[in-house]
């Protein structure tokens, strides 16, 4: 599955008890559609992202960047501290593609069975962005 939105945030490195590290962001999906009376509308969906292939990849995902993330999706429910239910939307990413504000575009390829083979090239951020 592909979806392209924008980083919220800076993305966070993690390091597990086995000491595996694990690179966190979340992305912003916006929709707009109208109405069956003709009114616009927009949605946002917003996806907390994993990638655990590299976590040099982390300098890149920073907030506003546009990315391209193709990965799986997976939906967590819980109890949160409120007693209230929460739940929220997982993207498990194995490839991301970054663009930037001008032609660059910046590409994280990854081979599950050689994580060190990821190719990486060079973009921008669009640091003007208000998220």
């Amino acid at each position: 599955m592909n979806i392209v939105g924008r980083i919220t945030k800076n993305a966070e490195i993690n390091t597990l008890k086995n000491d595996k590290k694990v690179v966190n962001f979340s992305v912003a999906i916006n929709e707009s559609y109208k109405t069956k009376q003709g009114e616009r509308r927009e949605e946002t969906t917003y996806y907390n992202c994993s990638y655990w292939i590299s976590e040099n990849v982390a300098k890149i995902l920073t907030k506003g960047t546009l990315v391209e993330l193709t990965g799986r999706v997976s939906c967590n429910a819980w109890i949160g501290k409120d007693g209230e239910i929460r739940s929220g939307l997982n993207f498990h990413t194995s490839n991301i593609k970054t663009h930037g504000g001008g032609e660059k575009t910046e590409t994280v390829e990854t081979v599950k069975s050689k994580p060190q083979n990821a190719k990486v090239i060079q973009g921008e951020n669009d640091d003007d962005l208000p998220f």
